[in-house]
């Protein structure tokens, strides 16, 4: 990603995002918006069943459409050697193996591709395939499959399981969410072309181009470096992007069977059903406390729905073991197959929903105990050590969130019991509830190329999805060389850079700044070298020794034994400066445990005759360790604040028990949370580096945002109402009849 580029001059242009000018003039591509010489398009018919085999496919009338190129499917297809057989593709370990199997496992499944000189052709052709199957009884519905599926422990099991039943206030409760889609804005798009017979490059919506040449060497049993893949611009991902889903693999193998570049695009439909959601599901939470407000133990139980031909689990009981000490903890958990396509990673994954039934289950506890909810959860963090593993925490200001965003909100003019504040018909009502990630580090590689006049540009192949990865990039090199922001271009999402892993778990910044770093540290030891030559003072120099500028290299403090670097590159005959190095976790990681944390705020109004919600004003204030970029950090959180809302009282993807149809799949049968939905929104952070997880002290933010979010609102609304509500979304429906 070039972003400084073919770009059109901006006079005055005020500091911002290094892609920024890229995207609002259009310059920037997606990656549907490539174009491959002699390009075909393809596009899916899905079946029309939700289970059972596929006796023929009828495609005559498809093939007589003008500008049809070919129809793949299961019987007329380029074969993958990683899917050869049944073993193979087990052994794979990719999902769907689509075009390469006779069941039928969901309803839309693709069993057909249509290859055609345009869309239109190929779109229309898709229309008329049919098929006949054998037909076999689909289960769609959790609410009565759930029950019947065996629970697992999920973590070891810490005190005694039933040590909350002895407690004397005690929770015990239900809690229920339903199947929620991602929705970015950029439809997911693969552009497939090979250059050769084992060469292929790939423009593709994905958060991880890496991941992507990997999975495709592994199938068509090439090397990873005859594979490029291309993901420079990325309009949303939320998780939908971390995995290789099949139409990437269908796109690819139309461009095998015609020889020639394929674009496929899915429909918002298609998005529905074949780039993962939210699984619906089902938890129980026991809780138990002693007359001090200490918890005494916890049982968190979960279910969530996952595909008959594979097996996705969320990790839904996973955020219990981390915030609260606790000495007794039991979390169990388990996944329901259906005649679904395979859910995903979904903003804030698993613990997004934990976090649902857990905090509103401390809010029940407050209200039984007398004590307010702000002190009864900082009476019980676990704010030194992690109590699942029990490594001290390297940092851990939970408790400082809760303070800030109780002191942002103004909670202590909120009234300690429910329903007690009104305005007319509206009633007032305040929640919060907490959030917690772990904040994880990976294995990264960066380049920085030096030009004669001092620019440079970093590059990585990581991906910047939206969440200001570029300009941290950008930030953290600058602070490292000293070098002004206007002269370091950024380059990411090519598999041809030096590797990265996939953006996403709120890891991107975290692994990327220590090879941003590492990086950093090469060029001043490499110009060192070169300067060595005119001056002996840069012998056996150390990074930490050289200070950069925009024209050239000092010793220890700027102007000190200057020498410029066009003098560098004339005496060493030198065109450019490369550099290349890798960062990753290393020994902090037996040492300490490592979190991300956030505290959310919220004021709502309740119309007492219509049941509307009403968010007044939401508070979030986070711990993501050092701020490398404000305006981007409190952009991510004000947007993950925006899909609380509207994973709190929008979003539901019903489905058809009839037939396994999704209903309403579009983005207007799809409610979820527009501007007109969000609040005032204030962000705040605590700011503080964590100088043990990497060179920037950066923790990480994207999930905070969300854990948690959901809980605060629906604790405000039982704040506001008195009704308890358990079961997400909260429409004007149940608060009406609840």
């Amino acid at each position: 990603m070039r972003f400084f580029e073919n770009q059109p001059a901006v006079t005055n242009a005020p500091e911002g995002r290094v892609e920024g000018v890229a995207k609002v003039t259009g310059s920037g591509k997606y990656a549907a918006e490539y174009h491959a010489g002699n390009m075909c398009y393809a596009v899916m018919a899905g079946s029309t069943i939700a289970s059972g085999t596929i006796k023929s496919i009828h495609t005559t009338d498809a093939r007589q459409v003008a500008g049809v190129l070919d129809i793949i499917t299961h019987t007329r297809k380029p074969l993958v050697p990683g899917m050869a057989d049944a073993a193979k593709i087990k052994e794979s370990r990719f999902g769907l193996p689509v075009f390469h199997t006779d069941n039928i496992y969901f309803k839309g499944q693709p069993i057909a591709l249509v290859i055609a000189e345009t869309l239109e052709d190929a779109t229309y052709a898709a229309s008329l395939i049919s098929a006949e199957y054998t037909t076999t009884e689909a289960k769609v519905d959790f609410d009565k499959a759930h029950a019947a599926v065996p629970l697992n422990a999920a973590g070891k099991e810490r005190g005694s399981a039933d040590a909350w039943r002895d407690a004397p206030y005690q929770s015990e409760a239900e809690y229920t969410i339903e199947h929620e889609v991602h929705n970015p804005m950029e439809m997911h798009a693969t552009i497939a072309h090979w250059e050769g017979p084992d060469k292929l490059k790939l423009y593709d919506k994905n958060q991880g181009v890496n991941n992507v040449q990997r999975t495709f060497a592994r199938l068509w049993n090439i090397p990873a470096d005859n594979i490029e893949v291309f993901s420079e611009f990325v309009g949303g991902g939320f998780g939908s992007g971390l995995r290789v889903w099949p139409h990437c693999l269908a796109a690819i193998m139309a461009a095998k069977q015609v020889n020639r570049p394929v674009k496929l695009v899915l429909t918002r439909p298609q998005m529905f059903l074949l780039t993962g959601y939210r699984p619906k599901s089902w938890q129980k939470v026991r809780m138990g406390a002693d007359a001090g407000g200490r918890f005494t133990g916890l049982l968190h139980q979960a279910r969530h729905s996952t595909s008959v031909y594979e097996s996705f689990n969320d990790g839904i009981t996973r955020i219990s073991r981390m915030v609260y000490n606790i000495s007794n903890v039991k979390t169990e958990q388990a996944t329901v197959p259906l005649n679904m396509s395979t859910p995903t990673w979904m903003r804030g994954p698993g613990d997004c929903s934990g976090a649902f039934a857990v905090e509103c289950t401390v809010d029940e506890l407050s209200y039984q105990l007398k004590q307010d909810p702000v002190a009864l959860r900082l009476k019980n963090l676990a704010i030194t050590h992690d109590p699942e593993s029990g490594k001290p925490w390297s940092t851990h200001y939970l408790n400082e969130c809760i303070e800030k965003g109780a002191a942002l909100i103004n909670w202590q003019q909120r009234k300690p019991l429910p329903g007690q504040d009104k305005e007319g018909d509206w009633a007032i009502g305040y929640g919060m509830a907490t959030g917690m990630w772990n904040a994880g580090r990976g294995n990264a590689s960066a380049g920085i190329t030096m030009q004669r006049d001092g620019a440079i540009t970093v590059k990585t192949a990581m991906t910047d999805i939206g969440t200001g990865t570029g300009t941290g990039i950008q930030n953290i090199a600058h602070e490292q060389t000293g070098i002004a922001k206007n002269k370091i271009k950024i380059e990411l999402g090519n598999s041809h850079l030096p590797p990265a892993p996939s953006q996403g778990g709120s890891t991107g910044l975290s692994t990327i700044s220590g090879a941003v770093a590492a990086t950093c540290n090469a060029l001043k030891q490499k110009l060192a070298g070169y300067a060595a030559a005119q001056d002996d003072t840069y012998k056996n120099a150390q990074a930490a020794d050289i200070v950069l500028s925009d024209t050239g290299i000092s010793w220890q403090t700027a102007g000190n034994h200057f020498i410029a670097y066009t003098s560098l590159f004339e005496k060493n005959n030198l065109t450019t400066v490369e550099v290349e190095a890798s960062s990753g976790p290393g020994a902090e990681r037996q040492q300490y445990a490592f979190c991300s944390s956030a505290a959310h705020f919220c004021r709502v109004k309740v119309h007492t005759k219509t049941g509307k919600v009403k968010i007044d004003k939401m508070v979030t204030v986070a711990d993501g360790g050092s701020i490398v970029n404000e305006k981007a950090a409190a952009n991510q959180i004000s947007g993950a604040v925006v899909g609380g809302i509207g994973m709190a009282l929008m979003e539901e993807q019903a489905t058809d028990q009839r037939y396994g149809s999704l209903i309403g799949n579009d983005l207007a049968g799809y409610h979820f949370a527009v501007n007109a939905d969000a609040p005032v929104i204030e962000v705040a952070f605590i700011n503080k580096p964590d100088k043990n997880i990497n060179p920037s002290g950066a923790k990480g933010l994207g999930e905070v945002g969300i854990i948690g979010c959901a809980a605060a609102i629906v604790n405000a609304i039982y704040h506001a109402t008195g009704k308890r509500l358990r079961s997400l979304p909260v429409t004007p429906d149940k608060i009406l009849l609840g």
